[in-house]
């Protein structure tokens, strides 16, 4: 991770956390501030729960990461310590340990991910053939939390994935960071009304309004783009497709730069910046653009992705939620190219 930077103006000069984006000089690197919290996480762990939680740092399960429900009869398949199972203030520390490695607004975006368990637990009753719990969600530290050497984490339930590579104290990798929502926006009951994840949405429809009939014959594509893959390091999603940031005006360059910090940002504010220093350096106008919808199907399901030479974004909404809304389930994700968990 490079030096501290008080203000990073990517791509164009009118990118609104794209034009600047603000990391305050007094704070601790967010690679030390995650060190001392996962420290201060296995201090509070007996023996037996240290033992779930701790990997060595080259096991296969740091890199067999998933973001669906991983049951069985209802009996977890997941590796790693559940939070369910620890006490008040482990949780507590664990829940800071998640909060270290996002920014302010993505462990806002993240807790509500998970109060969603709740929501569902409602709709799906005892008919649902799934665990849907807040609390079903593991943390699992591979190698020695330190400020020397290489070490990771992750937090990890169904529709949230959170992973951190670290070398000699600075965070050289936060992908995969996966957030999904079902529903995407809560139709009913108390919480009617209740959005987790409404910016990259409402962002990329103003977006594809902009766009006249020449960009979109570029940037639409006939079918709908495939699913996140999950359990590995390498996303594979091939040569990229849609309309360059390079053909945009002005104007849609920065909603698609404002889309894209949307995602960047739920990382701590030091590592986004080094991810958009990483997407300049590769040149923003190789960045691509490419969507589809559905018009004439219930709930006009869509998809869409950007990507470039360093990184991929991939959002789908194409299923229904678990009230039978169609197209309220919502699956996003910022993944490093060619592949995920770089070591240095």
């Amino acid at each position: 991770m490079s030096r501290p930077y008080r203000w990073l103006a990517v791509g164009s000069l009118t990118f609104i956390c794209v034009s600047a984006v603000l990391v305050a000089q007094s704070d601790k690197p967010s690679g030390a501030k995650q060190a001392e919290a996962a420290k201060a996480l296995l201090a509070k762990l007996p023996a037996e729960a240290k033992a779930k939680a701790m990997f060595t740092f080259d096991d296969p399960h740091r890199t067999a990461w998933y973001f669906t429900p991983r049951q069985e009869k209802k009996q977890s398949l997941r590796k790693g310590l559940m939070i369910a199972d620890m006490t008040a203030a482990q949780k507590e520390a664990a829940l800071a340990l998640l909060k270290s490695g996002l920014s302010n607004q993505g462990f806002e975006q993240a807790s509500t991910i998970m109060s969603l368990e709740g929501v569902l637990n409602t709709l799906e009753g005892d008919r649902g053939g799934n665990v849907r719990d807040p609390n079903w969600y593991f943390v699992s530290i591979f190698g020695e939390p330190s400020n020397t050497g290489s070490w990771g984490w992750r937090f990890e339930g169904h529709h949230l994935s959170v992973n951190v590579t670290l070398n000699n104290g600075e965070v050289v990798d936060a992908t995969p960071v996966l957030f999904a929502s079902n529903p995407a926006e809560v139709k009913s009951g108390p919480r009617k009304g209740l959005r987790a994840l409404p910016g990259i949405e409402e962002t990329v429809k103003e977006l594809i309004a902009s766009l006249d009939e020449v960009q979109r014959k570029t940037a639409r594509q006939a079918k709908q783009f495939s699913e996140v893959r999950e359990g590995y390091a390498e996303a594979k999603v091939g040569e990229p497709v849609g309309i360059t940031h390079g053909k945009l005006r002005d104007e849609q360059k920065k909603l698609l730069e404002k889309l894209m910090t949307m995602y960047s940002t739920r990382m701590p504010p030091d590592v986004s910046v080094a991810e958009w220093q990483r997407l300049r350096q590769a040149g923003i106008d190789k960045v691509h653009f490419g969507y589809c919808i559905e018009e004439k199907k219930p709930g006009q399901p869509y998809t869409y992705r950007i990507q470039g030479p360093t990184f991929v974004v991939e959002f789908l909404n194409v299923q229904a939620d678990s009230a039978k809304n169609p197209a309220n389930h919502i699956h996003s994700a910022w993944r490093r190219l060619p592949a995920d968990f770089v070591k240095k």
